[in-house]
């Protein structure tokens, strides 16, 4: 996932340390099976299977089922299928260890389209736990991992004893119980264009809170700018007049595949089709201008 982890445990005082280690161990654990930079990984030994079905673990099945859900329910605009597409656009190690400018022997590198094949014919055996992925297939996990490892290190804190919990992934956001704020749980949300200043704050019992932007992960290629952010249609970084999509939602993993079929989908698509998923949130152009989705005052703890 490469990226900061904040955790937040609820509950006896004597038992908080204990949470709290197992919950920074749960993300370790989950940061290894989902890596697409570590060869070690269940993704990478999934992506070199070359057609052959790969058993993995339930948590890595279920990463890749709800993936491929995503993929379905936003008509392709959200697809794991892009790992070759970020690999050529320059992204082929961790964001960190990226040069300032990825120079390519090959000068056409990262600027032709790269066929994106979707989730049409990835095999699924929930009996076993088997995913095959066709020849030439590979995933990227990104898209979902941070949302689904919050939503489940939450429901994992709970189970180990915290009346509350909160874990933030890169600054996405599930909580879930009791909060140390008062009745509810107070998230910030701020304006990605215009990083400190915030939108909102946001009023939460037991939800998610999930933004995509371009601006976080940007790099050069051959001279062009470059973000992690693929539009399937073309395989390329996507330039849609949206900065950034903020989603609010019951569960992380969903809010993070609907941010992104919002981002890929353009402004006024990308509002209606948030609106007809039943999610609020935000719509940040490129130009600054700033779109609250019907709904937000729900959770609003300030006036628009």
């Amino acid at each position: 996932m490469g990226t900061e982890a904040h955790i937040i445990a609820v509950g006896d005082e004597d038992d908080l340390d204990g949470i709290l280690r197992r919950a920074t161990w749960r993300v370790e654990q989950l940061e290894g099976k989902w890596s697409r930079f570590r060869p070690t990984s269940e993704l990478s030994r999934l992506n070199a299977a070359a057609g052959r079905p790969v058993v993995v673990s339930a948590e890595t099945f279920e990463a890749v089922a709800r993936a491929i859900h995503g993929w379905y329910a936003t008509g392709g605009r959200f697809d794991p299928t892009i790992h070759r597409a970020l690999v050529d656009a320059g992204y082929d190690r961790t964001f960190l260890d990226l040069p300032a400018d990825s120079a390519s022997v090959d000068p056409s590198a990262g600027l032709d389209p790269v066929h994106v094949p979707g989730c049409g014919d990835i095999g699924l055996s929930r009996s076993t736990h088997a995913v095959t992925l066709p020849p030439g297939v590979t995933l990227d996990l990104g898209g979902i991992g941070k949302g689904y490892a919050a939503d489940l290190i939450v429901r994992d804190m709970l189970d180990w004893g915290a009346t509350g919990a909160s874990v933030s992934l890169g600054g996405d956001v599930r909580v879930r119980g009791q909060s140390p704020f008062g009745p509810a749980w107070v998230v910030v949300v701020e304006n990605s264009l215009d990083p400190g200043v915030e939108l909102d704050r946001l009023l939460l019992g037991d939800g998610a809170v999930v933004t995509s932007t371009r601006l976080m992960r940007t790099w050069k290629r051959n001279g062009e700018e470059q973000h992690h952010i693929i539009d399937p249609a073309s395989g390329r970084p996507a330039w849609t007049g949206v900065a950034a999509v903020t989603t609010v939602a019951s569960e992380a993993t969903w809010a993070e595949v609907l941010a992104k079929a919002a981002f890929l989908a353009g402004v006024e698509e990308g509002l209606a089709l948030l609106r007809a998923a039943g999610l609020t949130g935000f719509v940040i152009e490129d130009s600054g201008r700033v779109h609250r989705v019907a709904g937000l005052e729900v959770f609003s703890s300030c006036t628009p």
